[in-house]
């Protein structure tokens, strides 16, 4: 652990002028007030606040950040509060320190609602100053570094896990790399340790049998450059272990089969040196097309600038090479934590426009699922570039289409999309753009986004705008719907109903307007009853008291309280993949995927539904072939008692001797219930065929 003197002596080597006093009351701040506490792996809580200062004088940065680095947890772990922080340290290191605080009521929260609490708190805090962000992505490194102390294997996994697939792409985002490895590497061990051994011991077997051959690589490409008068340097590495896997994975290969398992980096001087070092080296060994890539003509969206090359070295194995200037690689470790041109207002806005694309989608997405999707959706996907017309230059996720394209231009020209050209030809909304591809989008003013389109968008920000287009639409609908039963209702009360009624109804329900009260009728959110006591207080005291309902299943997707009936065409049950009909005034009618129905559905409206917790009486229905001899019957109601199905409907639908055909209703818990009856009945000698409908 950093003593006091050493950690400000680290920050007085590159920042003379740092307030030594500041420094000093932080670090005893941070001690005291955490005082006894221990960390799992029984080392002082104080000695995790001092190595992510530690972290961040690696990064030199500026003494706010370092004591913000102290003081990160005090508030969340300790008495102190945020006020007494900003007595102490002033304004900016409290907004700072509030910033990287996880609250502790987040703890209390199910996982993934408490993992995207965290994230909506973090992306906000961290648009204002990108500070908190690499605290945080420090404090989650040096966590990481001690996770194996904590005893829950369970609990080291949720960890790891969402370290990689939050704070490692983070880090990503931002260019720092080192960070972002050393997170993949450590969560890698915890979430795979038999990959993880596996190909950490393969690496060492290759260590011990390759008899100086990556030095023998390095040598033959300084020499080559020299020779041509490019003055470099030159050393090799073995790929990330977790990286290999990711390609074992994505290619579905074994080990012997990623062939370049070894990297090469070319430092030169100059940009221009960089493209003649390419030159020399693909005259002087076959290059791999298709595997070149220039990130200085068009760096990636973190700011990372370098020329990737795949050679072929002895004909036979292949090398990765990645040529950069000494200033590009010193910048593509750490990103923006490299420069601090942000602070200055200098950064170049590429680098950080895609922080605002996830303020976005923090300010659309709907509730926590939706929130972690679009957020992993936005930050960990390879990239693409595509242009305007215009020349204007847009990073997309592979595999994004015009109307992804539409929405990461502006919100406003993908919700009015009616068409794309793509190089100049007309081409439908789902094709996928390549590198380099010139988009321009054809918009209507009356145009809405379209449920269908989530079928094809890949972009987080696509995805979250879409949606909360078509919700707005809903409501407005249900609104709607709402509207009609309110005139009803009026019609039953003992007085005429006017704007003033309304408006006292709207007060004494504790909604926001009268648009608020319509959809929460449309969407059964009260009943005649409520609505007719808020209207005309003492109207119901004569009415018979309404009997309780309740529904035994639930689905996620639908607008709360909005009306939904399960498709007599295919029994949709619990397990199955749904999706939902809406056409205007009618409740929305749920099928499963592969339903031959959802063909006739043209005219209606598409919705992505899923399963709720509550399942009880799905109905699934059989086609069931007995064979006709006596007894059969009774065998087959056994199979169903023994599976604890109850049998709602059973008709006889066709003789034809020796077989009886049966068409049979069963409620059943779910999907798997359904598929160990159907099973049961193969089994069985009375079934000569059993069929799901």
């Amino acid at each position: 652990m950093l003593r006091q003197y050493e950690l400000v002596e680290r920050v007085k080597e590159y920042d003379p002028d740092a307030d030594e006093a500041l420094l000093n009351r932080a670090y005893v701040y941070t001690v005291q007030k955490h005082g006894s506490q221990k960390r799992a792996s029984g080392d002082p809580y104080f000695s995790h606040p001092v190595e992510v200062a530690g972290l961040m004088t690696d990064l030199k940065l500026d003494q706010e950040t370092i004591v913000t680095a102290l003081l990160h947890d005090t508030v969340e772990d300790t008495l102190a509060t945020i006020d007494d922080v900003r007595t102490h340290f002033g304004d900016e290191v409290a907004r700072l320190v509030d910033g990287v605080t996880k609250l502790s009521k987040i703890e209390q929260m199910p996982e993934d609602q408490r993992a995207a609490e965290n994230l909506r708190k973090f992306l906000l805090a961290m648009s204002e100053d990108l500070r908190v962000l690499l605290v945080k992505l420090a404090d989650r490194l040096h966590n990481m570094r001690t996770l194996g102390y904590i005893r829950d294997p369970e609990k080291r996994k949720r960890i790891a896990r969402e370290t990689l697939e939050i704070y490692a792409p983070l880090a990503e985002r931002v260019g720092m790399y080192e960070y972002m490895r050393e997170m993949q590497l450590l969560a890698f061990e915890q979430i795979e340790p038999e990959a993880y051994r596996t190909i950490t011991n393969r690496l060492e077997q290759l260590r011990q049998s390759d008899a100086g051959q990556v030095d023998r690589i390095a040598l033959d490409i300084k020499q080559a450059l020299a020779a041509a008068g490019v003055e470099v340097e030159v050393w090799g590495r073995e790929k990330h272990p977790y990286s290999i896997w990711r390609k074992m994975a994505e290619r579905h290969v074994s080990f012997e089969q990623v062939s370049d398992i070894m990297a090469f980096r070319v430092l030169t001087d100059s940009a221009q040196d960089c493209y003649r070092a390419l030159g020399v080296l693909h005259q002087a060994f076959q290059f791999v097309p298709g595997r070149f890539k220039d990130y200085i003509s068009t760096p990636k969206m973190n700011g990372y600038k370098s020329l990737h090359t795949t050679l072929f070295y002895d004909q036979s194995m292949r090398v990765e090479v990645q040529i950069r200037t000494r200033e590009m690689h010193r910048t593509n470790g750490f990103g923006l934590a490299a420069h601090w041109a942000y602070k200055q207002g200098g950064r170049h806005d590429g680098e950080v426009g895609w922080l605002r694309d996830l303020i976005e989608i923090v300010d659309a997405s709907h509730n926590a699922e939706e929130l972690l999707e679009h957020t992993k959706l936005a930050i960990y996907q390879d990239r693409i570039f595509a242009f305007t017309p215009k020349g204007s230059l847009f990073q997309l996720p592979k595999g994004s289409t015009a109307v992804d394209f539409a929405f990461a231009v502006h919100t406003d020209l993908g919700a009015q999309t009616v068409g794309a050209k793509i190089n100049g030809r007309h081409m439908p909304l789902r094709t996928p753009l390549g590198n380099g591809d010139v988009v321009e989008i054809i918009k209507g003013k009356n145009a809405e986004p379209q449920l269908s389109w989530l079928g094809f968008v890949v972009t987080g920000k696509a995805r979250a705008a879409i949606r909360r287009f078509v919700r707005a639409r809903e409501r407005a609908e249900i609104a709607g719907i709402g509207r009609k039963l309110f005139d009803e209702i009026a019609e039953r009360l003992p007085a005429k109903v006017g704007k003033k009624a309304i408006a006292k109804a709207v007060e004494r329900l504790g909604m926001d307007d009268t648009e608020d009260l319509m959809f929460a009728i449309g969407s059964a959110k009260l009943s005649d009853r409520e609505v007719m006591e808020a209207v005309v207080p003492g109207s119901t005291s004569d009415l018979p008291a309404e009997p309780a309902q309740g529904r035994a299943i639930s689905i996620k997707g639908l607008t709360p309280g909005m009306g939904f009936t399960l498709a007599q065409c295919c029994h949709p049950v619990p397990g199955d993949r749904i999706v939902g009909l809406r056409r205007p005034g009618d409740a929305v009618e749920v099928h499963a995927i592969d339903c031959f129905e959802l063909a006739n559905g043209v005219d209606a409206d598409w919705v992505d539904l899923s399963w709720g917790q509550r399942s009880q009486g799905a109905v699934g229905r059989l086609n069931v072939v007995l064979y006709h001899r006596p007894g059969t019957l009774a065998d087959m109601a056994a199979v169903f008692a023994k599976n604890n199905a109850n049998v709602i409907g059973l008709d006889l639908t066709q003789r034809d001797d020796p077989f009886h055909t049966y068409r049979i209703d069963l409620e059943v818990q779910d999907l798997a219930h359904l598929t160990r009856i159907l099973s049961a009945l193969r089994a069985s000698d009375a079934v000569a065929q059993a069929e799901r409908v």
